[in-house]
């Protein structure tokens, strides 16, 4: 009877366990999938287990090899600005104007919405060489005019999808499809962070709305998530619910995260759980912040000669505002910062979506700033150690986009995997050169062609990782931000 007596006693015990385990889940049994779907990515390829990894997810870490920048700027155009009318100048595009498109152009093809055969459509911006480089770029940026011998074009890019989000989501996670780490995430997970009180990758976006990929254009896919970027915001808090509650001074706030934390470090020991570590961290990094981001994000403190040369008036939450506060992040070791733009996008449906009004516009809106930006980190000795990138999604076709069959009220371009204009500046990045060439009608990439893979490759590469063996097992698999493809574009290193 006794021996009985602690059988049944044990089993209660197991019981309980398991009803304990179910319980400080959440979420029930759908948790358990959760848990095993987030356990699979715990262990790191650098042989270190998941709990010591992510107590310490934010330190600064070495790279495979001796980096050039040490810190990104990602500036994303979202839309995919039109190449044709700013950067890649075809003097032939004008001659045939107002002619219909070439049947090479169009057999076999698909495109966003041209149907019918179009008109070709010659460049709108009238073209200069500058520096003595003598890059082409158009009056419709005649600030960057000035910055042309810090700056490298690729300008055949290529890429394998025409739809915005796509797109978007293959440009910075190396997968058209969900669920993949975006380079930010990648950046900070191999480099870790500069500055232990602010998040190592953050967001700042302009234009009225999110990038058509939405927030995993930023996130961390099955990294952990504390390596996902953090959105900032230019007007109120920067950071939702970054101050304290009413009737709450710090103090008490940092005695209830201690005993959160408590609670998840006990949790963490029972169920093993890596996202619990994760949480730790966010909250302990959450506190932090509560001091430092308001500091970092405040401009007033800026020379005036400063906001005049951005084009900002503190409290306005504009992309000239991003690109002062880029600075300033990075300044304060942020190791990756994305600012996004939307509204990019000319179509000709309307007079915003068209290259005559909405592209100028955005321009006028942006090519004071992002020149200021230049010429601040170069003035501060930033610019060496920091890669500023500058593009969209894709390019713009060389015909004018008409829709069943009809030429739209506006002039427009069509989505165009084929062939855009990326550039890039500092953190060893080779300046005043322009690589790759496209057709004398800008429609294909006829010499150096560079793949968004490419890209992405030559990012890592100047950050100091090979894209090939810096890698994170999932599922079975070891993953890379490139995927199966890309190459360093060795020509435009410095």
């Amino acid at each position: 009877m006794e021996k009985l007596l602690k059988e049944l006693q044990q089993a209660d015990l197991q019981r309980q366990t398991r009803r304990h385990f179910l319980e400080t889940c959440g979420f029930g049994l759908g948790a358990i999938g959760l848990g095993a779907l987030l356990g699979s990515c715990g262990s790191e390829p650098r042989n270190v287990t998941a709990s010591a990894e992510l107590a310490n997810s934010m330190d600064v870490r070495l790279p495979q090899f001796a980096p050039k920048a040490k810190r990104v700027i990602y500036i994303h155009m979202a839309g995919a600005p039109s190449q044709l009318e700013l950067f890649d100048y075809k003097p032939e595009l004008a001659k045939y104007h107002g002619v219909d498109c070439p049947a090479e152009f169009l057999e076999g093809k698909k495109f966003a919405f041209i149907q019918g055969v179009p008109k070709m459509l010659g460049p709108q911006g009238q073209f200069k060489q500058h520096g003595q480089s003598g890059a082409w770029i158009s009056n419709y940026l005649p600030y960057l005019q000035t910055m042309a011998d810090d700056v490298s074009f690729l300008k055949a890019m290529y890429t394998d999808q025409f739809n915005h989000a796509p797109a978007q989501l293959l440009m910075h996670t190396g997968s058209a499809r969900l669920g993949r780490p975006s380079l930010g995430a990648w950046s900070v997970y191999g480099l870790g962070s500069e500055n232990q009180n602010l998040p190592g990758f953050i967001v700042l976006a302009s234009g009225g709305k999110q990038p058509d990929a939405g927030k995993s254009v930023w996130g961390s896919g099955f990294l952990p998530t504390v390596y996902q970027g953090v959105q900032c915001r230019t007007g109120g808090d920067p950071v939702l619910y970054v101050s304290d509650p009413s009737g709450m001074n710090r103090d008490l706030r940092k005695q209830t995260i201690e005993a959160i934390n408590e609670i998840n470090q006990k949790t963490y020991e029972e169920v093993k759980d890596p996202e619990i570590l994760t949480r730790i961290s966010q909250y302990e990094m959450a506190f932090r912040m509560q001091m430092s981001v308001p500091d970092v994000m405040d401009v007033s403190k800026e020379p005036q000669y400063v906001l005049d040369m951005y084009g900002v008036q503190p409290g306005e939450g504009t992309f000239a505002m991003n690109c002062l506060l880029a600075r300033k992040l990075v300044e304060s070791g942020v190791r990756f910062v994305q600012l996004f733009d939307w509204g990019w996008d000319t179509h000709g449906t309307s007079s915003d979506g068209a290259i005559e009004i909405g592209l100028m516009n955005k321009c006028r809106q942006s090519d004071q700033a992002v020149t200021a930006l230049l010429q601040d980190l170069k003035m501060r000795g930033l610019l060496d150690e920091t890669l500023v990138v500058w593009g969209g999604e894709f390019g713009r076709t060389p015909m004018q986009e008409n829709r069943d069959g009809q030429t739209l009220p506006f002039m427009g371009r069509d989505h165009h995997l084929e062939a855009f204009t990326v550039w890039m500046a500092g953190g060893g990045v080779k300046p005043g050169i322009s690589y790759g060439e496209t057709d004398e009608l800008g429609y294909y990439g006829v010499k150096d062609r560079t793949h968004v893979h490419d890209l992405q490759a030559t990012i890592l590469h100047l950050m100091g990782f090979d894209h090939e063996k810096f890698t994170y097992p999932f599922q079975g698999r070891n993953f890379r931000l490139t995927d199966t493809a890309g190459k360093v574009v060795k020509p435009i290193l410095a």
